[in-house]
C-alpha cells in the first residue's frame, strides 16, 4: 500500500463519485466539502480525529491548483455563490480571521452511501489571503444574491506581501541548506550557460 490506499486506486479506475475537502486551519478551524450534506471525515496525517464538514453546495469547478515553482506564487480563488444576503452578513461576521491560515485541499472517493471511503488524501496546501464579497446587480422582481470568495495562495504572498523569491543560492540555502538547485544561477543572470549538477 502506498500513499494513496488501494482500495481508492481501485475505486478511482471505475465509475466513482469523488469527494473534495477544503480544511481552513483558523481558530477554530473551518471544515467544507463540496457536497450537499454534511459528513463526518478526517484529513490523513493532519487532522486524524477528525469532524463533520459542512456541506458546502454542489460544485460548478474548481480552480486549477499548481504549487510553488521558484519565486512563482499562484493565486486562487475559492467561491460560494448564490448566498442571500442576510445569511451572507451572518457568515461574515461569524468566521475567524483567515489572513495567512493554512489551507489544504484533498480528496477522496464516496461509497454509495456517500460517505468517504478513507482519511481524506490532502493534495495541496496553500495559505489564505483575504475574503471578498461581490454582488451583480438584477432586476427588480429578482432576489439579490451574493457571492463570497476566498483568496488563498500556493506560496508566501498574500494580497499586500510579495512573495519570497528564490532564484539565489543563499535565499535557497537559507531555507533548504543542502539544495544545491539555484548554485548555478547568479551565472546563468549574466548570460553564462552553467553546467548543471547531477544529483
Amino acid at each position: 500500500m502506498g500513499w494513496i490506499p488501494d482500495a481508492i486506486i481501485e475505486e478511482m479506475r471505475g465509475s466513482h463519485q469523488l469527494g473534495l475537502f477544503m480544511r481552513i486551519n483558523t481558530d477554530p478551524a473551518l471544515h467544507m466539502w463540496f457536497g450537499v450534506n454534511d459528513i463526518p471525515a478526517g484529513f490523513d496525517s493532519i487532522d486524524p480525529d477528525g469532524t463533520v464538514y459542512l456541506g458546502g453546495g454542489r460544485l460548478l469547478g474548481i480552480p486549477t491548483l499548481e504549487v510553488l515553482v521558484n519565486g512563482t506564487a499562484d493565486s486562487v480563488e475559492f467561491t460560494l455563490s448564490g448566498i442571500d444576503p442576510a445569511t451572507a452578513d451572518k457568515t461574515l461576521e461569524s468566521i475567524p480571521a483567515v489572513r495567512g491560515a493554512t489551507v489544504h485541499m484533498g480528496l477522496t472517493t464516496l461509497d454509495e452511501y456517500y460517505q468517504p471511503m478513507s482519511a481524506v488524501l490532502p493534495i495541496w496546501a496553500g495559505t489564505a489571503s483575504h475574503v471578498s464579497e461581490a454582488s451583480l446587480a438584477v432586476p427588480s422582481d429578482q432576489s439579490v444574491s451574493l457571492t463570497l470568495s476566498l483568496a488563498v495562495v500556493s506560496g508566501e504572498a498574500t494580497r499586500s506581501r510579495a512573495a519570497r523569491s528564490l532564484w539565489s543560492a543563499p535565499h535557497q540555502k537559507a531555507i533548504s541548506p543542502t539544495d544545491r538547485f539555484c548554485d548555478g544561477t547568479a551565472r546563468l543572470a549574466r548570460g553564462v550557460q552553467p553546467a548543471w549538477p547531477n544529483f
